[in-house]
């Protein structure tokens, strides 16, 4: 499986997902700990294709160690056959099993010939295999390393999030209360008092007024007093003066 497969199919999922969860938002703390969530299962979908792709190529390279020990067993079998026909049977003159022993050694150099040229036709894809598994490798890690700098984002936003709320609620509070307003419910509640405040004045006034009016109405009597004692004094001849 090819690198830029299985990350462009994951990071195709991950745009959905994030677009999906951006138009479904309600509570950005949840849908931020979603994102969390999909992009580690995302990571984990990555983790195990990549963990095949590793596996296949230890396969290959298996089979290629297996094909160069093949060809070198083929090599040793061809060179025993050889040493037979040559050593043992041509030296007895048994030229018929020296012949046997050299058509051996041809089978055997054929397999040779065979498993060295499966070695050196899987050289060039376990090289390219093995290069596609480190850009794997480091496109797993730079994912992680994506993941946890989403999970600082996503502290960081919930943060700023909660003190954004807190502050829009403040300043909602302050709005309900405008002391200058007086038509806010502070305003209304103090033109009360101050209406009481001006009926106990007036109250107080209309008390002074009344006490007022009692004292000259006894000035008053004490002047009526004196005109009638005057009066009295000049019938009997006195002086009308004090």
């Amino acid at each position: 499986m090819a690198k830029q497969t299985i990350f462009g199919r994951i990071s195709t999922l991950v745009r959905a997902n994030i677009n999906q969860i951006i138009d479904d938002a309600e509570d950005p703390q949840k849908m931020l700990d979603q994102l969390v969530r999909d992009y580690t299962n995302n990571i984990a979908d990555a983790k195990t294709a990549i963990a095949q792709t590793i596996g296949n190529v230890r396969l290959l390279e298996q089979d290629h160690e297996e094909d160069k020990k093949a060809a070198v067993e083929w090599g040793q079998k061809a060179a025993n056959a050889s040493a037979a026909a040559a050593d043992k049977y041509r030296a007895e003159g048994k030229a018929s099993e020296a012949d046997k022993f050299d058509n051996l050694a041809k089978i055997a150099i054929g397999k040779q010939i065979a498993a060295e040229q499966e070695v050196k036709d899987a050289e060039p894809n376990l090289a390219s295999q093995n290069e596609a598994v480190e850009k794997l490798k480091t496109g797993l890690a730079g994912m992680e390393q994506k993941l946890e700098q989403l999970r600082a984002k996503r502290d960081n936003l919930v943060a700023r999030s909660k003190t954004a709320e807190a502050q829009s609620r403040v300043n909602d509070a302050l709005g309900n209360i405008d002391v200058l307003d007086p038509t806010s419910d502070l305003g209304r509640f103090e033109e009360k008092v101050r209406r009481e405040e001006a009926k106990v004045l007036g109250q107080q006034e209309l008390q002074s007024s009344s006490l007022d009016a009692q004292f000259e109405s006894l000035e008053d009597v004490g002047k009526d007093a004196e005109v009638e004692a005057r009066l009295a004094a000049l019938k009997s001849g006195g002086s009308s003066t004090i």
